[in-house]
């Protein structure tokens, strides 16, 4: 039987996201279970590249079929996922799970300088942001996405932070490898707010009434002088 369809079978049964090794774990029992020893040895010389190829081309299967799901590859585990289109049916059937509130921008920066970075101690992150990070961290402790992962060898030795597997299903990634590159983050184009407009280079920043100027009325440039009134001598008494 093709090994393809094998792992099919297995991922469409699943309840949770199963790794390659998960995978051929379970060939090998299987086969041992029903006294095929040459089929548990064949499958313990599979490659993970061999196994990885084969998901590859029934995720490929699937997708051209333009099925309901799709076989998708979050964090490492392999799982069959509904189309985002038909979300509506399936919230209609199994209810909305409440979800943890979103990111703040103070906890996506410091997630994203130690995704960049890991592993990254508590200083080398309050170092690229300039301000302290302590509460920032907790909050990414607490949710998962970051977690310690050993200490450094410099005085004091102190905690080093990596992101955890959660960060990748957070996000929808499969590898650490599917972060952006800083090319690629440089050439997203990034629109600057306008420059203040002024009345006059070197003045301060004017109110928008006071730049609803009528064009064809002529500037001042200059104070004109006050008209002399002619002075009335005093008269001659008669």
């Amino acid at each position: 039987m093709e090994t393809k369809f094998i792992l099919e079978s297995l991922l469409f049964s699943a309840q949770r996201p199963m790794s390659i090794k998960e995978l051929r774990d379970v060939m090998v029992n299987a086969a041992n279970a029903e006294g095929a020893e040459d089929a548990a040895k064949a499958f313990k010389k599979i490659k993970d590249e061999d196994v990885g190829t084969a998901l590859e081309e029934l995720a490929r299967d699937h997708e051209s079929a333009g099925r309901s799901y799709r076989l998708e590859c979050i964090a490492g585990g392999w799982q069959f996922v509904s189309q985002p289109e038909f979300s509506p049916w399936l919230r209609a059937m199994v209810g909305v799970k409440n979800r943890p509130a979103r990111l703040t921008q103070a906890a996506l920066e410091t997630l994203a300088i130690i995704a960049y970075r890991q592993p990254a101690t508590r200083a080398e992150v309050e170092q690229v942001r300039g301000v302290n990070v302590d509460g920032t961290m907790q909050t990414l402790l607490e949710r998962g996405l970051v977690e310690q992962s050993g200490r450094a060898e410099v005085v004091g030795r102190p905690a080093l932070y990596s992101t955890t597997p959660l960060f990748l299903e957070y996000f929808g990634l499969r590898g650490l490898e599917e972060l952006p590159s800083a090319d690629e983050l440089r050439r997203i184009p990034v629109e600057h707010p306008p420059a203040p407009v002024t009345v006059d280079p070197g003045l301060a920043t004017a109110v928008p009434e006071q730049l609803k100027l009528d064009e064809a009325a002529p500037m001042v440039t200059e104070l004109s002088a006050p008209t002399e009134q002619p002075t009335q001598s005093p008269g001659a008494n008669g």
